[in-house]
């Protein structure tokens, strides 16, 4: 449980040095800006680091298609990136 919930964290902290670049469009997702995705990134970093795992259907929805980080990732060119992320975390659910 350790190992996933580290690797969960490193998920995590990639999600939000994506959400970081300076050339992101938000204009897809329900985020106002990078300061809204980096709140609702932080609030789960916080969370999780405290082992506190009850917002996880959260998660799922952020790493979901059409969720707010794919529609971030769309529109600002790292899409690829974001399928290999959201992949990690799809195994980290079924670990």
């Amino acid at each position: 449980m350790k190992a996933t919930h580290e690797s969960l964290l490193e998920v995590l902290e990639e999600a939000k040095a994506l959400v970081l670049r300076p050339e992101n469009d938000f204009a897809w997702s329900t985020w106002k800006d990078r300061e809204a995705a980096l709140a609702e990134i932080d609030g789960y970093l916080a969370k999780v680091k405290k082992g506190d795992l009850s917002s996880y259907s959260d998660l799922w929805m952020l790493f979901a298609p059409t969720g707010d980080l794919q529609e971030v990732s769309l529109s600002s060119g790292w899409a690829h990136e974001f399928l290999a992320l959201a992949s990690r975390f799809d195994d980290l659910k079924n670990a």
